[in-house]
């Protein structure tokens, strides 16, 4: 077996259903611990646009979320969701949803443990996640190095070669536009903004990515409008499918349950990142007074990156297929979102092209952060800077070269960051359960009025 062979039969394990049902299991136990943290999201979103003036941090929580947000919505919630729908049919977009809906728990309980461990260095700037959760937390060390050896890894891959060379590959078919020449551009524009560091690419993400969100979701509103009379029957065929088998036709293949629920939940997983560990190392660099505000704020990425943004694809796929089945018969992955936006004639692909380069570079930019941060936990700030030089090359290598093996090694370090992470979580969760109390529901909070709750109700809130 060659070198890659023996990678994606490693993937195989990794991201089996042992892996699928550990992540969503979590998911499910800190619903239950949190008290259904998820009934505050409404109030979470508010809290995301309001600053924190008493707060210690480098960065706002909108900075904190956006940023995170650029490293979570990417080609998963065009392409990912496509290939879910092509694979495990309709109701994959259910499973997608759910399993978004569900990780709101742990993403809020991955911020709670960033922002509890956290520790300021010596310039002032504030470091925290998964692994300073390990270190000083459980005293695990060990697992706390290891952790960041995986991102560091990941880090290059999916977070930044991965992504250069799907913007190129796209660039190419649609405008005829050299690789070189496109990754020279992002390899310029990744450079002037990471050089700055954190504020930098906060500055920037707090920009792009309201932009490049509505920008996305309004393309696929207009493309809704269009399939009006389908997505009554889309909605049901989503719900439907996702809990009996679907039989072939109509423009999609033959799904079981459990097709449906694999690819849905997979995918789901991979684009809102709960449960690996990647968001709350930024999270950790946010101006707030106490751990559980900004979880609040934190959880938000969940919602905004599958509940609303996954759907959205998800709903202008199945409603697409529906009203015209014989264009998307024998298509896949990206051939599908390709084909439905295409039904908006010229405006169409332009929204789905703009909207993947804007999610590409966002991606690129959110997980520079996540490396360099792994990268100065194991080798201190001087490693820093040759860091952010390797980081900017490794943009223009991966947008010429072909990156099968990188795609798939990068797969292998996300399931190896997600264990050690998901240790903590369980571990640690009487911790986010005791922070959640202290400043959430002590004083009977949830039996209150919970507008006036973040108003005046909860000072420490």
């Amino acid at each position: 077996m060659t070198v890659h062979e023996i990678i994606k039969f490693i993937n195989g394990y990794l991201w089996g259903p042992p892996m699928l049902v550990l992540l969503c299991g979590v998911h499910l136990f800190l619903t239950v611990r949190l008290r259904v943290i998820q009934r505050y999201i409404f109030h979470s979103i508010k809290l995301s646009f309001m600053k924190d003036e008493d707060g210690h941090g480098d960065i706002s929580h909108f900075g904190a979320l956006t940023t995170a947000l650029a490293a979570t919505i990417g080609t998963g919630n065009i392409v990912g969701v496509a290939t879910a729908v092509a694979l495990g049919g309709p109701g994959a977009v259910l499973w997608c949803w759910l399993t978004g809906v569900f990780g709101i728990a742990t993403k809020y309980a991955e911020a709670v443990l960033a922002v509890k461990y956290r520790v300021k260095t010596s310039d002032g700037t504030m470091l925290g996640g998964p692994m300073y959760a390990l270190e000083r937390g459980l005293g695990k060390k060990w697992l706390a190095v290891l952790f960041c050896i995986f991102t560091a890894l990941a880090a290059f891959g999916i977070g930044n070669m991965v992504q250069a060379n799907s913007v190129a590959s796209l660039v190419k078919e649609t405008f005829d536009v050299q690789p070189w020449i496109t990754g020279l551009v992002m390899t310029l524009f990744v450079g002037v903004v990471i050089i700055g560091g954190i504020k930098s690419i906060a500055v920037v993400c707090e920009k792009l990515v309201p932009f490049m969100a509505v920008f996305y979701v309004g393309g696929c509103v207009v493309i809704l409008i269009m399939n009006g009379e389908f997505i009554l029957p889309a909605l049901s065929l989503i719900a439907e499918s996702a809990f009996t088998p679907h039989a072939a036709g109509g423009g999609f293949i033959g799904a079981s349950v459990m097709m449906a629920a694999r690819y849905g939940i997979s995918r789901g997983l991979f684009s809102n990142e709960s449960g690996l560990g990647s968001a709350p190392i930024v999270a950790a660099a946010a101006q707030t007074r106490n751990p559980v505000k900004q979880a609040l704020v934190s959880s938000t990425g969940t919602f905004w990156d599958t509940v609303v943004v996954c759907a959205m694809t998800g709903v202008v796929l199945v409603s697409s297929i529906l009203a015209e089945p014989a264009a998307f018969e024998n298509l896949n992955g990206a051939a599908l979102t390709k084909t439905a936006f295409a039904r908006f004639h010229v405006v169409g692909p332009m929204v789905l092209t703009i909207g993947l380069l804007t999610f590409v570079f966002s991606t690129i930019l959110g997980w520079s952060y996540y490396g360099e941060k792994a990268v100065e936990y194991l080798f201190g700030k001087p490693a820093i800077k040759p860091y952010r030089y390797l980081w900017v090359a490794a943009v223009m290598g991966g947008s010429v070269l072909s990156l099968p093996l990188v795609w798939d090694l990068s797969d292998t370090m996300n399931a190896l960051m997600a264990i050690p992470n998901v240790i903590a979580l369980l571990l640690l969760s009487g911790v986010v359960a005791s922070e959640t109390r202290k400043y959430l529901w002590e004083g009977h909070v949830d039996m209150v009025d919970h507008d006036q709750l973040f108003k005046n109700g909860n000072k420490n809130i």
